[in-house]
């Protein structure tokens, strides 16, 4: 057990708990016991407390271990992040800024509520709305494998420090909401910022600089037999350009990136968001980077958990009270996210399975107290997640959530912008693509981890009928099935006159061709601050 590094973690995780249990007083401008402030933070949030909540949500702890960790066992093709996280942004302008206006005249807290109103459609919002929770759940098992990886470092076994530290993240979620992953946003970023800027630095400095480092990289991988480098060659091209993507397009799917850009004050803050949120995908590739110093370094993960390779880096080169500092950016980088991804799946079921199949005339503070009890359910799950599934297997969850949620485009993301998709086809084109997703994900095998199916996201189009060893990114594929069925089924639908449905009704004419009307005064009009 490494003494200095255990006190000084402890000791920053009960600051940042501490935060959590008094950040329900913070900016408290009505009551909790609605999802508007307990679930959207009041939909309050300005700039600076908007950059900080949606960049610890977007940027994980499982981001600040596992990307360098590819990058040590795969090179080139773990750079993916980088991209993605860069043509990410346009994307959110486009879209999530267009959801905050509809959402914001409507009062809508969930991705679901927009389906809901713009479709007419019970059965295709209750879709989207189960496969964001389930599309959720492992990535906030994810944020636990950091945790774990770093306990293991400093020489904690066994599960009840995991279990207590998610405790107490339940407790502080239930207690203060949104409030309390915004806050504790400012410690959390501030302390990732601070290791990486030192790693950066210091690592290279003891390790012999740069060009001994991608030297010790280039030798490792050409020594293996492994499509691996530090450079892409033919054969993953493909899947990297689509991984990137891919991953892109699922970012802003996800319920936690709607509940964080929901939570703020007006559009202007989400746009200047957007143009400042980049600088988090300059820290990404230097996190990045870290992989490639620990092949430079000689580390060696503990047992088979290929998480633990950058805390074991910064055990190695780092004094003890700076390491301990590290592991604490780590441990803390996954409360936030864990937070924001509970409260966001607990939205969900409080507001689009609880109130519209259980309970139609629930009142805000019964459907804000579902949605507290909710969020501890998922915790609950999440861990369970990680005591009793492999570690390695539940990072392959992560690839599975990708995905899934990569399914709910149509309906959210393009729905958005056109209402000529039917929801007939909608309901179909979902259907269609998480069958062909699961089943991509089923024949995927990585001899590396033993895994005969479900061992990745790269699919080999060999097993199309293609002459190759071309890969591509199994999502990029599902979504296009996806897309085909709902246009096709459109087709039928209309030609079958079944634009009404089933009880004579019509979908809610939300929005005009040209937007709905206060949506485009609320545009036009918002204030400038």
């Amino acid at each position: 057990m490494k003494t200095t590094e255990i006190v000084i973690f402890t000791l920053l995780f009960l600051v940042v708990s501490g935060m959590g249990f008094v950040a329900a007083r913070w900016r408290r401008a009505g009551d909790l016991a609605t999802l508007d402030e307990w679930g959207l933070g009041g939909r309050s949030f300005g700039s600076w407390i908007t950059w900080f909540l949606i960049g610890g949500d977007l940027y994980t702890a499982y981001t600040f271990v596992a990307v360098p960790a590819l990058i040590f066992g795969a090179g080139a093709m773990g750079f993916y992040a980088v991209p993605y996280t860069v043509v990410v942004y346009p994307m959110v302008m486009l879209v999530l800024v267009r959801l905050w206006s509809v959402s914001h005249v409507h009062n809508l807290v969930t991705p679901a509520d927009f389906v809901r109103v713009r479709f007419g459609s019970p059965t295709l919002a209750l879709l989207v709305a189960i496969t964001g929770i389930v599309a959720t759940m492992p990535y906030i098992a994810l944020q636990l494998v950091g945790i774990e990886a770093v306990l293991k470092t400093m020489g904690l076994t066994g599960d009840l420090p995991l279990i207590i530290a998610f405790a107490i993240l339940a407790a502080y979620t239930y207690q203060s909401g949104l409030r309390a992953p915004a806050l504790i946003a400012f410690v959390k970023d501030s302390l990732i910022y601070l290791v990486i800027l030192v790693a950066i630095v210091y690592i290279p400095a003891k390790l012999g600089g740069w060009a001994s480092i991608f030297d010790a990289a280039k030798a490792k991988f050409d020594a293996t037999p492994a499509p691996d480098g530090i450079t892409l060659n033919a054969n993953n091209q493909l899947q990297y350009v689509t991984l990137a993507f891919g991953s892109a397009l699922a970012l802003f799917l996800y319920p936690h990136s709607v509940t964080g850009i929901l939570a703020s004050r007006n559009r202007n803050v989400i746009k200047r968001n957007m143009s400042a949120l980049p600088a988090y995908s300059l820290l990404l590739g230097l996190i990045a980077l870290l992989g490639y110093m620990a092949i430079a370094a000689g580390v060696k993960p503990i047992g088979k958990d290929s998480n633990t390779i950058i805390p074991q880096l910064f055990d190695n080169v780092f004094p003890d009270w700076f390491a301990g500092v590290a592991f604490a950016a780590v441990g803390i980088g996954a409360l936030v996210p864990a937070a924001i991804m509970s409260i966001a799946a607990a939205n969900l079921f409080a507001r689009n399975i609880y109130r519209e199949y259980f309970n139609r005339n629930a009142s805000a503070a019964q459907e804000a107290t579902v949605s507290k009890i909710a969020s501890l359910v998922v915790k609950i799950g999440a861990v369970l997640c990680i005591l009793l599934i492999d570690p390695q297997f539940s990072i392959d969850l992560q690839l599975i959530g990708g995905v899934i949620i990569l399914q709910t485009l149509p309906s959210v993301g393009l729905g958005l912008y056109t209402r000529w998709f039917h929801r007939g086809g909608l309901v179909a084109g979902w259907a269609a693509g998480m069958a062909a997703g699961m089943l991509l994900l089923y024949n995927i095998a990585n001899p590396a981890t033993n895994h005969a199916h479900f061992g990745g996201s790269a699919f080999p189009l060999s097993q199309l009928g293609f002459d190759t060893k071309i890969t591509v990114y199994a999502g990029f594929l599902a979504l296009i099935v996806n897309l085909v069925v709902a246009v096709l089924g459109t087709f039928v639908a209309r030609a079958l006159k079944s634009a009404d449905g089933p009880d004579g009704t019509r979908p809610e004419d939300y929005f005009a061709d040209q937007g709905d009307p206060r949506v485009h005064e609320l545009e036009t009009t918002a204030p400038a601050s």
